[in-house]
């Protein structure tokens, strides 16, 4: 852990993660009404509200509110600005080390899909490189530094997103 890392106890993230999807899909759209691309095959109004409607809720729940619950019912926090006092490797974070900026990964897709906007689709590869740049690494150097073999043997086991 870096100096101040060991001064507050949390991780170094350098962006507060929910901007970054929500930044992601508010350029696409403004993207969108500047620059508009025309998708390469169109779909009906319904089937892009139910499959992107379908992929919003379903990462909201399956991944982003599991998740949430999972860490709280541990007495924890979502918050990575706040510190971390156990590992947390049951419930989502059995498949995945990042349930939570897996989720915002896939509602931004999700959203490209409802509004049929190639832009947000575009961006959120970008939207997966912030999280995994700014806030990903920085919380996995923190949980090493913090738990040491336990953190190292669970990323082992467990993937990054999937």
């Amino acid at each position: 852990m870096n100096k101040g890392q060991l001064e507050r106890d949390a991780a170094d993230v350098r962006v507060f993660p929910p901007a970054v999807p929500l930044v992601t899909v508010v350029a696409g759209i403004i993207l969108d009404r500047i620059w508009p691309i025309a998708p390469a095959f169109a779909a009906p109004p319904p089937v892009r509200y139910i499959v992107g409607g379908m992929t919003i809720v379903g990462a909201f729940l399956l991944l982003g509110l599991w998740a949430v619950i999972t860490m709280r019912r541990t007495g924890q926090t979502e918050n990575p600005y706040k510190p971390t006092t156990e590992i947390v490797a049951n419930g989502p974070f059995r498949v995945s080390r990042n349930p939570m900026y897996l989720q915002m990964v896939l509602v931004c897709l999700g959203f490209g899909i409802l509004l049929w906007n190639v832009w947000i689709v575009l961006l959120t590869p970008v939207c997966a490189w912030v999280l995994h740049t700014f806030v990903i690494l920085r919380e996995e150097a923190y949980l090493e530094a913090k738990f040491g073999d336990g953190y190292i043997a669970y990323k082992r086991r467990v993937r990054r997103w999937l």
